[in-house]
């Protein structure tokens, strides 16, 4: 663990803490939003201490999941398309509650708040699993194709994981209208794994193999 990686990590942290509390609390012109609160406090808790375990356990891992700067033209497009899908889901939750447009039971919202965290939990599996994880497309020095374990199932579980986060995160939010926004993520995230698929075919050794395997990309016997 180095001095400037903790401070790089906190400060990355924090400012995402930030952004995301301007983004849901502005929009509803409150802070006694609670299905706003419910949101931070699930997103950002188990973020805090699962950024200690890495900075202890891993922090090679840390510093590439750090790391966001895409070399791929097509990623960079995906980024893009993210942040816009995102910014706009986050302010329609606050702007959903400000004007009361839908209310969503609070089974609902509970059940929505379950799947985050148990998405939480395979993410958190999927990057004990590969060593290579990063947040850009590339191949690494040495990387090695993973094929147990989530590996084994589907050819990218950390999209599988984040796609049942970010689904979730709508109705957390108790806005079905950021839910239909975040539908956008599944021809996103299908074009960034078209791209990466394309890369890692073409420079790690086995992955075309791996494709044969493993037959599906994200959801068991779906996609």
């Amino acid at each position: 663990m180095t001095v400037k990686l903790f401070f790089q990590a906190l400060g990355k942290f924090i400012a995402g803490l930030l952004l995301i509390s301007l983004l849901v609390f502005v929009p509803a012109g409150t802070l006694d939003f609670p299905h706003g609160r419910l949101f931070i406090i699930i997103l950002f808790v188990p973020m805090f201490f699962a950024g200690i375990i890495m900075m202890i356990k891993s922090p090679g891992l840390l510093a590439k999941r750090l790391n966001a700067k895409e070399e791929e033209k097509e990623q960079k497009a995906v980024l893009v398309l993210s942040a816009v899908m995102f910014l706009a889901a986050f302010i329609v939750a606050g702007l959903n509650f400000r004007y009361g447009w839908i209310t969503l039971p609070r089974w609902a919202v509970i059940a929505a708040a379950a799947v985050f965290l148990l998405s939480y939990i395979m993410y958190a599996e999927v990057m004990r699993e590969n060593a290579y994880l990063s947040r850009t497309v590339e191949v690494q020095e040495n990387q090695k194709v993973i094929d147990t374990g989530l590996y084994g199932i589907v050819r990218h579980p950390m999209y599988c994981a984040t796609l049942f986060l970010f689904l979730s995160m709508g109705i957390v939010l108790g806005s079905p209208i950021s839910f239909a926004i975040l539908l956008l993520y599944i021809p996103i995230i299908a074009l960034r794994i078209k791209n990466e698929e394309k890369v890692l075919e073409q420079g790690l050794e086995g992955y075309a193999e791996y494709k044969k395997k493993v037959k599906y990309k994200v959801i068991p016997l779906v996609w």
